[in-house]
């Protein structure tokens, strides 16, 4: 899926001056750029692909010929962002042997099955991308719908093994470790098999779904507002908002058992969620503030409520910060406000989609107050944010460990020189990628819905 999935090492803050290494935090840097980049991509290609055969297939069952209009479009776009992840996933696999050699040195062997088998998911996935995009009027209509399958099979098994390897580096399993510390007697399928997987592979793709919900529709609520408002522009709005108001709300549940499941494997990582420093026999719940100096400044504290969800159990004991020496413990501000940050806005997406869910099935209508399509829009970018500080709650919430527990960042990040070199070349690289892909999709965006009727118009021109 997109080459190798950033998931893997997004460490964004730490002292840099606490390790001998000179550019331990431009490596941490990059990393964390390169997630920031990649993992929207990452998003449209575990979750796009399925909607784009989701309005193909009501195209089949209706006749409805908005729903192709709707279908090749959006086919259009996820090959343009395929190719754009395609160039941020092989940066993303040069960082990991440049700036993380020992760590792939000591681990390598561990994880590498699963890294080869994700590359095999990458081909398969573009070489039926090209076959649905150039595949429009050309093969027969069900087996043009069937050449999208192995598109959204390849997606979720490619991506499912990089997921699995990011929750292995949090619960590593799979192998032995001998009087030197080498590895030995290595169970690759028991490494990847491993705890943190199912929820981390859930939690993930719901969040793509919401992602691609929130994006889609807002474009169209942009429309909307502007008057556009046609039944191209319309099914364009529903679909991704169906999409959005299904995904929000279930991740909410997911996100419970993910807390979970870290209160069992990574009792300090929860603590940081909470900025719990102190061990706690039925221990409170803070919604919202704002964790600063060692404190959290605001918010609303519920008693006993981390205790129950962590636990189901009101009087559990939740360990806290304290259990841990100091330099074994996360930058509690950036997991902790991180945290917030996504809950607050994963759960005022939740509600959107009920607002959505409720005009559609109680009235029977789309929304008609213009201040939900201006959220609508707002949603695009907060999903985004909210992607993001999920994953620095992820990757930061693991610190100091880059495997937990058995090595820590400071022990894989390499020793060579121009890191500072590579990083400029990285950021110039990135600002190419972005206004390439702005300037496609803006193309493809002003050619009008009914060109994509025509006969044989699967071709992508968008390039000038």
């Amino acid at each position: 899926m997109l080459e190798s999935i950033p998931t893997l090492l997004g460490p964004l803050v730490a002292q840099a001056d606490a390790v001998s290494q000179p550019y331990l935090l431009e490596a941490r840097q990059m990393q964390a750029l390169s997630l920031a980049v990649h993992i929207p991509l990452v998003c449209f290609g575990i979750s796009f692909p399925a909607v784009v055969l989701f309005v193909e297939g009501l195209w089949l069952r209706t006749g409805n010929p908005v729903y192709k209009q709707l279908a090749k479009r959006w086919s259009k776009v996820m090959l343009i962002l395929f190719a754009i992840g395609v160039v941020t996933g092989t940066i993303l696999s040069f960082e990991l042997g440049l700036l993380w050699p020992r760590f792939m040195e000591q681990w390598g062997e561990v994880f590498g099955f699963a890294f080869a088998l994700e590359g095999v998911a990458f081909f398969v996935e573009a070489i039926f991308i090209a076959v649905y995009v150039y595949g429009w009027d050309r093969l027969p209509e069900r087996w043009h719908l069937a050449s999208g399958i192995p598109i959204v099979i390849a997606g979720v098994a490619g991506s499912s093994l990089v997921i699995a390897v990011n929750g292995w580096m949090n619960t590593p399993q799979g192998f032995e470790l001998d009087a030197q510390g080498n590895v030995t007697d290595v169970s690759p399928l028991n490494a990847l098999l491993n705890p943190n997987l199912w929820h981390e592979e859930v939690h993930m793709y719901l969040a793509g779904f919401i992602v691609v919900g929130a994006i889609v529709s807002g474009v169209y609520a942009v429309a909307w507002l502007r008057g556009r408002r046609g039944p191209y522009y319309r099914a364009g709005l529903v679909v991704p908002l169906c999409v959005l108001a299904l995904a929000a709300p279930a991740q909410i549940v997911v996100g419970d058992w993910a807390a979970r499941t870290v209160a069992e494997t990574q009792p300090i990582k929860l603590a940081a969620f909470e900025g719990l420093h102190e061990t706690t026999e039925g221990a409170d719940l803070t919604l919202g503030g704002w964790y600063a100096d060692g404190k959290v400044y605001g918010g609303v504290s519920i008693p006993k409520l981390l205790s129950f969800l962590a636990f189901h159990d009101p009087n559990a004991t939740v360990t806290g910060l304290d259990q841990a020496p100091e330099g074994d413990r996360p930058p509690v501000a950036w997991v902790r406000n991180s945290f917030q940050i996504m809950v607050g806005i994963g759960t005022l997406l939740a509600l959107l989609g009920l607002w959505f869910l409720w005009c559609r099935l109680r009235h029977g209508r789309l929304p008609r107050s213009r201040w939900f399509y201006r959220f609508v829009v707002a949603a695009g970018p907060l999903s985004l944010v909210a992607l993001i500080a999920g994953w620095i709650v992820t990757e930061v919430g693991r610190q100091p460990w880059i495997v937990y527990e058995l090595m820590r960042v400071e022990e894989a990040v390499t020793g060579a020189e121009g890191v500072p070199v590579g990083y400029a070349t990285l950021v110039v690289v990135y600002i190419g990628l972005a206004v390439i892909a702005a300037v496609m999709l803006r193309r493809l965006a002003r050619r009008p819905p009914e060109t994509e009727l025509e006969r044989g118009a699967g071709e992508v021109e968008v390039l000038p």
